[in-house]
């Protein structure tokens, strides 16, 4: 149907990727833990809205520019690098009241900026990109390789079944740290891994290779 092969196979090995920890996996479980359940859920559904956007790419044709062009790769490549240590950066170097109040720490986050922080982590990762035109293709039938309808049905059951597990791991570990977060050295160190992480994501992604 729609030229989709084997699309129960597609479906099991979306689901093993999917469970497999990846920068987006750690990028979810350090927001969530750091800023709370809802920071974590706006950051898988940003996260999930970024690869949307390469789906949609996938379909059209446009990511092929990515792994034909090597210019085209290392631009966003360390874009994304740059993000995402910029991200980490500014989580080391902020600074907190030492009356450290998790309500009112809570209604100071804007979760505008972290959803779009999601949007960005994900499409400035060219290797995501990669992924989509290495892996659908495996279950279209080669004579519907030209017709962007089956990867975008392949790419949206993809997306869904990842945001589901990231869904699940956002509001899983916020209520594991819930507790912890209520003491503010605990807090702060917090958010210093979280900091380390990111830059840490980054330069992964900068020494990256197709």
């Amino acid at each position: 149907m729609f030229g989709i092969q084997n699309f129960e196979t597609f479906i099991l090995a979306g689901i093993l990727l999917n469970l497999t920890p990846g920068a987006d996996t750690m990028y979810i479980l350090g927001r969530s833990i750091s800023q709370g359940k809802k920071a974590g859920i706006l950051s898988a559904l940003g996260i999930a809205t970024g690869a949307l956007v390469h789906c949609l790419f996938a379909a059209l044709g446009l990511s092929i520019i990515l792994a034909k062009s090597a210019l085209a790769f290392e631009i966003v490549k360390y874009a994304g690098a740059a993000y995402l240590i910029f991200l980490g950066v500014k989580m080391l170097v902020s600074k907190s009241s030492n009356n450290f109040d998790l309500e009112k720490r809570t209604k100071t986050v804007s979760y505008k900026k972290i959803y779009i922080s999601g949007i960005f982590t994900n499409i400035l990762n060219p290797k995501v990109a990669l992924f989509f035109l290495a892996f659908l293709p495996q279950f279209i039938n080669p004579n519907y390789t030209n017709n962007g309808v089956p990867f975008l049905i392949l790419g949206l059951t993809f997306v869904c079944t990842g945001t589901t597990w990231c869904l699940a791991l956002a509001i899983f570990s916020s209520k594991l740290s819930k507790k912890i977060k209520k003491n503010y050295t605990i807090k702060k160190w917090l958010d210093r891994i979280t900091g380390g992480l990111f830059i840490a994501l980054g330069i992964k992604l900068a020494l990256a290779k197709k």
